[in-house]
């Protein structure tokens, strides 16, 4: 299953937070659509979080710093043709640089955007990262049915957030790892 990273960044805006999106241009799928910068891990041997680092320079000449990428969201698409991918989204809010389109034969277009009106049309599936990331999601279904289009609209939203432990009140979660941060496990020990 094709593993995608996709770029959220953010920044404070005057009206409030603004996230850079680009337009895909050019012999790709879904070209003149808006997109977060993103694309493929490469192969076993590149973790999510280089690649991440990789494709932001590659796509925006933005330099981040791994320490800086923060783990946003997690979709698990479908797209109307059947193929699945899994799309991790970071959050980065500081890089050195000032984006620009860096491959002009796949983007034609960049710009900030407020977080609550992206510009359309919008890539579905990216469409429903934002709006995971938005609700404070960490893992989101996002399975498209055929027929539905590229772009996202609202009476196609697929877009489904995974609850978390602490969606249903319980404490089992934080419960586990506090538990598990006095255990020995959680401890190092000093040898005498």
């Amino acid at each position: 299953m094709p593993v995608d990273v996709h770029l959220v960044a953010v920044r404070d805006g005057e009206e409030g937070p603004e996230v850079l999106l680009s337009r895909r241009a050019g012999d790709v799928y879904a070209a003149g659509y808006w997109h977060f910068p993103s694309g493929h891990v490469d192969g076993a041997g590149e973790d999510v979080v280089t690649a991440l680092v990789r494709e932001t320079r590659e796509e925006t000449g933005l330099v981040v710093d791994p320490a800086d990428v923060r783990a946003a969201v997690t979709v698990h698409h479908r797209s109307p043709s059947g193929g699945a991918r899994v799309g991790f989204f970071f959050e980065v809010r500081r890089w050195r640089g000032t984006p620009e389109v860096m491959e002009p034969e796949v983007c034609d277009g960049m710009g900030w955007f407020p977080l609550g009106a992206p510009p359309e049309p919008m890539v579905a599936y990216c469409r429903a990262g934002l709006d995971a990331y938005r609700s404070g999601g960490g893992v989101a279904l996002h399975f498209q049915e055929p027929g539905d289009p590229i772009a996202h609209t609202p009476d196609t939203d697929r877009l489904h957030l995974v609850p978390t432990t602490e969606s249903f009140g319980s404490r089992t979660g934080r419960e586990v790892r506090r538990r598990a941060a006095g255990s020995p496990a959680g401890r190092t020990r000093r040898v005498p």
